[in-house]
């Protein structure tokens, strides 16, 4: 069988998945299959530039001999948590990890997460969504005291969480953003410099002078304008701290990063380069690189993802309009969320147009408070006898998830709504449902509260409602 030009094209699309899905572990591992794959039946004579014997046996010194890895059925290792296999029709999402080792070398034991980008794909609207998470970001880690996200990887790998490091972060992501993670992508420093260098080094626009630390080495300085970065200088550029923006700089150059890559893959020349390497990648980069996603599943993803124009991919960082500047227990800077712009944010992302959940847009109200599964607290702040009883009655019929009614502890004369979580949708329809005004709207965020709203009943609501 003939290797024609669309099959060319899908070894493209299929080496493009490392960039978007998994910034490059992926790909190594893709390409290799499917090189595998395609030498063990595909006649590659036809391949332009390529002069092939074909009575030859390929031999380690031939740089076309692909050597073939028996039972690699997957690429997940020990520890992480389990998917469910993808149906390859519904919405997708990956997180992306990048590890600093040099927590252990310092002896502080399993590393922190230096970097989190949550990745997603939408087969259906074949569009795609980037959001850059900052690691200062302070939230509730399950089963742990509240504290910044990039811990919640260690948490998981020192105390053997079920799922470990892994699965913890992915889990303390899915409370913050309150959508479901399918699988994760671990890739640490020292993998992501190598595959950098062996794509020869990525396209970057640099639109600022900045000052780069790379891990080995002297301190450099990069000027404006388009420049190809090797592997040190990639990951210096993607992880400096030190500009005005802080953290919301660098999760732009990420991205910014990320893009690169996936635009160095699909460059036409670069194919038979990257197709000679893919066992040597493989085997060099192998360890630096986890994910819980199979091979199988990896190149179905590829596929889906090839199909996406760069244009349908949007991308997002949680910045300044997202959360406040705060302190920790212990008096260090961290970055106290905004839940509900943080949600409606992820919404901008992850979805074509409209709500996140449910995915179709233009949903009803209702429904939305229904996916947000938001737990609201009503309290009796007035004289009346039993109407926070009546009240929460009243809202379960509406769709709103009430817990067990209580007494306030003091006397309200309006009613007054506390959002501790985010949840934006639920909040919109209690005020319109109630007609609270608008600055009787507290936002106490609260990652370890066990309501998610908390509905004070004043004496407006008392001689005044919409009760039947």
């Amino acid at each position: 069988m003939k290797l024609n030009l669309k099959s060319k094209s899908s070894i493209i699309l299929l080496g493009m998945v490392g960039a978007f899905l998994l910034i490059a572990g992926v790909t190594t591992l893709v390409v290799f299959n499917a090189v595998r794959n395609f030498v063990m039946s595909w006649d590659i004579t036809d391949l332009p530039g390529i002069v092939v014997n074909a009575n030859a046996t390929p031999t380690p010194s031939d740089p076309l001999a692909v050597p073939v890895i028996e039972d690699q059925p997957s690429i997940q290792p020990g520890g992480g948590p389990t998917p469910e296999p993808w149906d390859g029709a519904s919405r997708v999402n990956v997180l992306i990890m990048g590890l600093d080792y040099r927590d252990w070398e310092a002896g502080e034991g399993a590393p922190r997460t230096d970097t989190m980008i949550l990745l997603s794909l939408d087969p259906l609207s074949n569009s795609g969504g980037m959001l850059s998470i900052p690691r200062d970001l302070w939230v509730n880690v399950p089963g742990f005291d509240p504290g910044r996200i990039n811990t919640a990887y260690r948490f998981g790998e020192l105390y053997d969480i079920p799922g470990g490091g892994p699965g913890l972060a992915m889990k303390t992501v899915e409370e913050l953003l309150g959508l479901k993670i399918d699988y994760y992508g671990l890739i640490d420093f020292g993998a992501f410099e190598r595959f950098i260098d062996e794509i020869g080094g990525v396209k970057i626009d640099i639109e600022n002078r900045i000052r780069v630390d790379p891990i080995v080495g002297e301190t450099k300085t990069l000027k404006p304008g388009v420049q190809v970065l090797p592997g040190d200088l990639a990951l210096a550029y993607a992880r400096a701290r030190y500009t005005k923006g802080g953290d919301f700089d660098r999760a732009q150059r990420q991205q910014q990063v990320i893009m690169g890559i996936r635009n160095r893959i699909l460059e036409q020349d670069f194919l038979l380069s990257l197709i000679r390497k893919a066992p040597v990648l493989y085997q060099e980069l192998s360890s630096g690189i986890h994910t819980n996603m199979s091979l199988d599943q990896a190149i179905k993803l590829a596929w889906t993802a090839g199909k996406i124009p760069e244009e349908n991919i949007k991308k997002g960082i949680i910045g300044t309009e997202h959360v406040t500047l705060n302190q920790s227990p212990e008096g260090d800077d961290v970055l106290k969320p905004r839940p509900e712009q943080i949600r409606l944010l992820r919404d901008e992302i992850f979805t074509a147009s409209g709500p996140v959940s449910p995915a179709a847009a233009g949903a009803e109200p209702k429904e939305l408070v229904t996916t947000e599964k938001a737990k609201v607290a009503i309290y009796n702040g007035s004289t009346t006898p039993g109407l926070a009883s009546r009240t929460t009655d009243f809202l379960k019929n509406e769709g709103v998830n009430v817990v067990e009614p209580a007494d306030a502890p003091e006397a309200y004369s309006y009613t007054t709504l506390v959002s501790y979580t985010g949840k934006p949708y639920t909040i919109k329809y209690l005020m319109e449902l109630m007609n609270i005004a608008p600055n009787r709207l507290y936002l106490r965020y609260d990652p370890a509260s066990q309501v998610d709203i908390a509905v004070y009943l004043g004496y407006d609501w008392a001689n005044d409602n919409s009760m039947p």
